[in-house]
């Protein structure tokens, strides 16, 4: 026996909020992009970069209906994923460039 998967059905005008959302906020990336904040250009990118990439994992990849499970399974991949490429990184800010000898050349 197999269970029911329950159909879930998005209103037109939640789209379109999603939408609005989405074109306002790449208009405030591309403000952001044009103005200096010093040390915090790339902090505020990548939040509003998250916060866009959070819109669309909810409501357009359905995460938001999803069963639990689902949610969990997508955010501890993604945390695993955060944490592989941050050891990497580690691993290569903190390598040291050996020098070039120009004898025997």
């Amino acid at each position: 026996m197999s269970k029911s998967h329950e159909n879930h059905i998005v209103p037109v005008s939640t789209y379109l909020t999603i939408f609005t959302i989405l074109i306002v906020m790449t208009g405030v990336t591309l403000w952001v992009a044009f103005h200096d904040f010093g040390i915090w250009n790339t902090p505020v990118a990548m939040l509003i970069a998250s916060f866009k990439a959070t819109l669309v994992l909810l409501f357009f990849m359905h995460l938001k209906y999803s069963p639990r499970l689902m949610t969990i399974v997508f955010f501890s991949s993604a945390y695993m994923l955060a944490l592989l490429i941050l050891i990497v990184m580690a691993d290569i800010t903190t390598r040291t460039i050996p020098a070039v000898s120009s004898v025997g050349m």
